[in-house]
């Protein structure tokens, strides 16, 4: 059974959209681990703020299953994938960690780079998986968000409302 990692964002009703993706994904894999849920300015584009989180879970499912599982939730959320890479998204799924799988073959990136370069992916993923070590730079994802320059980029957390209310698992 591997642990899994995944970034949740979403710009275009966003909160609508995390509460139906993370729906999907619990009937996919169960029980999820959440962190809070953040608020960010959009980064490499000028547009609404999104609401990001990290979201873990174990599962049998291959790196390859998960990733098309991932695209599958993406694609029920109306994801479009024809707008440029940094654009408003309904929902935005990203594999982070595989356990401590390396692969960048056939369009997967895992472990993604993001983690190391948005602050609205390592805040959150320290939080959940702190004692988590990146399987490449070989450090805790706790020690990485500790060095990690916050100056950088501005998020903060916000009171997500979980159908009705503000539990986080």
């Amino acid at each position: 059974m591997a642990r899994i990692y995944i970034s949740v964002g979403s710009n275009i009703e966003a909160a609508l959209n995390i509460r139906s993706a993370i729906t999907a994904l619990r009937q996919h894999y169960g029980e999820l681990i959440l962190s809070r849920v953040f608020e960010s300015e959009a980064v490499g584009f000028s547009g609404d703020n999104f609401y990001n989180l990290v979201v873990g879970f174990d599962s049998n499912n291959t790196l390859p299953q998960v990733a098309a599982m991932l695209r599958q939730i993406e694609d029920e959320h109306a994801r479009d994938r024809q707008g440029p890479r940094f654009s408003a998204r309904t929902i935005d799924l990203d594999l982070l960690l595989y356990d401590n799988v390396v692969d960048n073959s056939n369009g997967l990136n895992v472990p993604r780079d993001e983690i190391i370069e948005n602050a609205f992916v390592l805040q959150p993923l320290a939080e959940v998986a702190g004692s988590v070590i990146h399987p490449l730079l070989q450090q805790t994802m706790g020690e990485l968000w500790q060095t990690f320059d916050k100056q950088r980029q501005q998020l903060w957390p916000i009171e997500f409302e979980w159908h009705g209310d503000t539990r986080r698992s």
